[in-house]
């Protein structure tokens, strides 16, 4: 007795299924304009506006070829599967095949090379951008504490030995100018443009995570330890940053702009900040007593409580 299977109706589907794929695909293509094609080249990565985002964008790019080539090597050997070995006829069973030595031991070591690869061009670019051989230009201490950034800034020349240790008490300058954040008040980090500026990363409290989005590049931001990376910017503008770990309850408030300016609007900005003594210090302002503050979140006044 032959074995009985159900009569597919795969025609029906057939003649709905094609005219459907070729309408959505006219209406993703309808919608596509030269902004969102620069995105698709990215990969849904922004404009890198970094020297270190240039190198990021490019792994993140080559991993993006690398599985979509996967992909359709896969999806072919499927489709080929399904077309070459489909049943002849409904009473047909097919040949069952318990294992295939080679083919198993090429789907084995075949990931495994792959994994090598992109560990290899990960460790490539991670070393790259965190090169700790290049001189940065500046060094600003940040602060992350909740819920807001301390930006420190040097002033005078730069003893680049200090940071050998960013765990010590020696500082690369000789005296500071800061800016706060509180819950009511965004601060802003400037930055000039070609430059190359270290960001010693502290924390008073919990663990945060500075990054610009704008930048490709974010970081940790400990307590009890001092990480640091280097970016230099390229292009002048105003970017946004925040905090990429969730640190309590007003996570989402942790927010800062970037203005990448002139060499010359930066030097003038430092020297406004200095003329406030309430922006000047002997050492970077790195959280202390008042760090757990929630200043100005309940009454909306702007105030540095947050910051000393």
């Amino acid at each position: 007795m032959g074995l009985q299977l159900p009569k597919r109706a795969a025609g029906n589907a057939r003649k709905v299924a094609l005219p459907l794929a070729l309408g959505s695909s006219l209406l993703l293509l309808s919608g596509c304009s030269f902004g969102t094609v620069d995105e698709w080249k990215r990969v849904a990565m922004p404009e890198p506006a970094s020297t270190q985002g240039e190198h990021i964008l490019a792994l993140w790019q080559g991993a993006w070829i690398a599985a979509m080539v996967t992909g359709v090597i896969v999806w072919a050997l499927i489709f080929y599967a399904v077309i070459a070995f489909r049943r002849k006829s409904d009473d047909e069973v097919p040949v069952q095949t318990r294992y295939n030595l080679p083919l198993e031991i090429f789907y084995t070591i075949a990931p495994i090379m792959m994994v090598i690869v992109f560990f290899a061009h990960t460790v490539k670019v991670q070393d790259t951008v965190l090169d700790d051989s290049i001189v940065p230009d500046n060094t600003i201490e940040v602060v992350g504490q909740q819920w807001s950034w301390t930006f420190n800034y040097g002033v005078g020349q730069q003893d680049n030995a200090a940071n050998d240790d960013a765990t010590d008490d020696k500082f690369p300058y000789s005296s500071y100018v800061y800016t706060a954040g509180t819950a009511s008040h965004i601060p802003t980090l400037v930055l000039p443009v070609n430059e190359t500026t270290r960001f010693n990363l502290h924390s008073p409290d919990v663990i945060h995570d500075f990054g610009v989005p704008g930048f490709l590049m974010k970081m940790d931001v400990v307590p009890g330890r001092v990480n640091h990376y280097a970016i230099t910017p390229t292009t002048i503008g105003t970017y946004d940053g925040k905090c990429y770990e969730l640190c309590g309850v007003y996570h989402s408030r942790m927010l800062f702009q970037v203005k990448v300016v002139t060499r010359a609007e930066y030097d003038q900005y430092i020297q406004g900040l200095a003329q406030d003594p309430n922006s000047s210090s002997d050492t970077p302002l790195l959280g202390g007593s008042e760090a757990y503050t929630q200043a100005g979140l309940a009454s909306g006044d702007e105030s540095i409580g947050g910051a000393e």
